[in-house]
């Protein structure tokens, strides 16, 4: 298998999540700063144009990092990240459902709307009227987050799993383009530098 790489919070994601399982894989890089994803030969490999992509043993391509991850999760050694039952594995991936949407979403739209709007006005359709809204929504299921880890050590319950992974990524990418975690939110804040202790943090 072979991992295309690149800067940015997606394929952060992978590679922490493989770091944490233990998962070797060689990487290529692809430079979206100038635009290589969106030309040959990147995009024989994932006509989208994104980043990461698997290349499995047989020359078959997956795309987005959750359907990267759990692939993974699912055919390599070592446990699993999300969950060892159907409880388990269901809390996890409404988690990072909810995350997904409530969180990474308007965070990531409301940097490409803005501080990303010069890399990205000529790659997809931007809103820049909608970012301060955008960036906003994040701060408020943050807060509602804060409050739900009253009762539990991580994310989707007391064990490190997947949906910690996606949003510890995302939210560093957000500290680094002008998004800051909040002081106000404590628990969040505690939980982020818990998770950014892990080794797994800085692949």
């Amino acid at each position: 298998m072979k991992l295309y790489n690149s800067v940015g919070p997606n394929p952060h994601v992978v590679r922490m999540f493989v770091a944490e399982r233990g998962i070797k894989l060689p990487m290529e890089e692809v430079d979206i700063m100038v635009g290589d994803n969106r030309k040959p030969p990147y995009l024989e490999t994932n006509p989208a144009g994104q980043l990461p992509a698997l290349e499995l043993d047989d020359g078959t391509i997956l795309t987005e990092i959750w359907a990267i991850c759990e692939y993974l999760d699912e055919t390599q050694p070592g446990d699993s990240l999300f969950g060892a039952t159907p409880e388990a594995r269901a809390q996890t991936r409404r988690w990072t459902r909810w995350a997904d949407l409530n969180i990474i979403e308007p965070l990531a739209n409301g940097f490409r709307y803005s501080e990303g709007l010069p890399m990205f006005k000529d790659r997809m359709r931007c809103l820049p009227e909608a970012s301060a809204g955008l960036k906003a929504c994040a701060q408020d299921k943050l807060a509602f987050l804060d409050g739900q880890l009253a009762g539990r050590a991580y994310v989707a319950g007391d064990t490190f799993t997947f949906a910690d992974v996606m949003l510890y990524c995302f939210l560093t990418f957000g500290i680094a383009v002008g998004q800051p975690l909040n002081p106000a939110f404590q628990r969040v804040t505690a939980w982020y530098e818990k998770v950014g202790a892990r080794p797994s943090a800085s692949a």
